[in-house]
This record gives C-alpha cells, structure tokens and sequence, in this order.
C-alpha cells in the first residue's frame, strides 16, 4: 500500500492563509450579518412585515428605492458618456477629469452633504434663488438625488472605461465612413460589448444608494412622509431605542443589497467582465 503524500511546508502555509481570511472575513462580515438577520427576524417573518409596512417605514423605503432608482438612471447615461470622452478624445484637462471620477471614494459622504447645502441651501444665492422660483433642491428629494449622484460617480465611469480600451476604434471610423451617424455607431458597434459593464456598473450603483445615509442625512431634511429615507428611518429607529424596528428595516435593506450584488456579480462571471 502506498503511504499518503506528506503535506508540504508550502500547502500547510496556504492552507494556513486560507483559513486565516476565512476567519477574518468570517468574524468582520459573517458574524455582523448574521446578527443582524437574527435581530431583525426575532419576531418572525411576520414580525419584520409588520415593521417594514408602517406608514413612515414603507414611506422612507420608497423613497429610497425610487431615488436610488432615478439617481442609478441618470448615472447609466451620464457615466457612460464620460468614460467614453475619456477613452476616445483627447482634451485639455483630461488627466483632471478621471482624477475627479475618483474623488467621490477620498470625501467622505457627510462632506458631500455639506457641500450641497452650501451650494444648494435656502441661504445660498442658487438655493435661494431656485426656491423662490417653486424648485426647492436642499431638503427635497432632488437634493437626495444629487447627492446620490455625487457618491456614485466612478461606478459606471470605472465599470465602462475598461471594457471601451479594449474596443478597437477603427470599428466606429469605419461605420461612420459608410455614413452611420453618432447614435447608430454608439448602438450598434459599442453598446453590445459594453452592456454587461454598464449593466454591472449600475447595478452596483444602485445597490450602495440604498444605504446611504451620510449625505443624505444633511441634504433631505429627514422630515417624516417627505424626505425621510430608510437608511436615516433606521438610524432614527435607533436613536429612538427602538433597534427591533430598526433591524427589521435592516433586514430589508440588506435582502435587496445582496440580491443586487449576486445579479451584478452574476453578470461579470457570464460576460468576463472584471469589475473591481
């Protein structure tokens, strides 16, 4: 009979590296979920429904889905077409804009909601002026928009870019030599390869909207049936001592979050697509 092979030095550390991740991951994320899941279910199924459908809490969950929603929108357009004029043109400043993509990841959130009330507030000459002409921004929702389009800046820019370097441009010259215009070449050559970034991108977008509440919590005014969004309902839940609510909102949050990151990561395994 043969003798079992001997684990070598090499496998016993990799093993030992395997095992060390999985613990830290497992006592940083894991255990964090799992106690939340088990708060937020303590009463049952049942239990968190109740919680999740009183007026104000089913209030500020939509309010999040549909801004984060909107927000996810604009970013799909607006982030495309910025990764493409950084791929495709050569433009003073260029080096400066994609620094910027990335600046919204160094500032924090709760920054970002300042600096919106500063430009934006009823006190600033912009605010003002467009609250009195009936367009409110600070404390409505299209200040929760702006601020979410703010943090959510390099997701799609950084998804696309990529995915646009490997696109050989001589492609679009040729399609627009035999007379396709700027929105046929944009759907026909460069739309397909990049769509399950984009998709990913925006997706991924969407997903860290509906948790945020740093900038939020500034710029919305948090006023109950108005501006009040799920992450800040939380938080208030907390405040308030009431952390079973507040946990069974999490759970909800937190289905939709992961149920989010699946389809996105989904997406990059079938594609090939390699998003960071």
């Amino acid at each position: 009979m043969s003798r079992p092979a001997q684990i070598t030095g090499v496998q016993r550390g990799r093993l030992a590296l395997r095992s060390g991740v999985m613990i830290y991951v497992g006592v940083l994320v894991v255990l964090p979920l799992a106690a939340l899941v088990q708060h937020g279910l303590a009463d049952g199924l049942l239990g968190l429904w109740r919680a999740a459908v009183t007026p104000v809490a089913l209030q500020a969950l939509e309010l999040t889905l549909w801004t984060a929603a909107l927000m996810a929108v604009i970013n799909a357009v607006m982030g495309t077409l910025t990764a493409w004029a950084l791929v495709r043109y050569e433009f003073p400043g260029r080096g400066l804009l994609s620094a910027l993509v990335d600046l919204p990841f160094a500032i924090p959130t709760l920054v970002t909601g300042v600096m919106l009330v500063i430009l934006l507030g009823p006190q600033s000459p912009l605010g003002g002026w467009l609250a009195a002409q009936g367009m409110p921004i600070a404390f409505a929702p299209p200040a929760i928009v702006l601020a979410l389009l703010f943090i959510t800046v390099p997701f799609v820019v950084r998804a696309v870019e990529p995915v646009l370097l490997e696109q050989d441009p001589a492609e679009e010259e040729a399609a627009r030599t035999l007379g396709a215009g700027t929105w046929t070449v944009f759907r026909r050559i460069l739309l397909p390869p990049i769509l399950p970034a984009l998709l990913s991108g925006t997706i991924r977008s969407f997903a860290r909207a509906l948790g945020e509440l740093g900038s939020v919590i500034v710029v919305s005014g948090n006023i109950p049936y108005r501006t009040l969004t799920a992450p800040i309902y939380i938080f208030g839940e907390i405040e308030s001592g009431q952390p079973q609510t507040a946990a069974a909102v999490s759970v909800v949050l937190l289905a939709l979050a992961l149920v989010l990151a699946f389809a996105a990561r989904g997406i990059e395994h079938a594609t090939g697509v390699h998003n960071g």
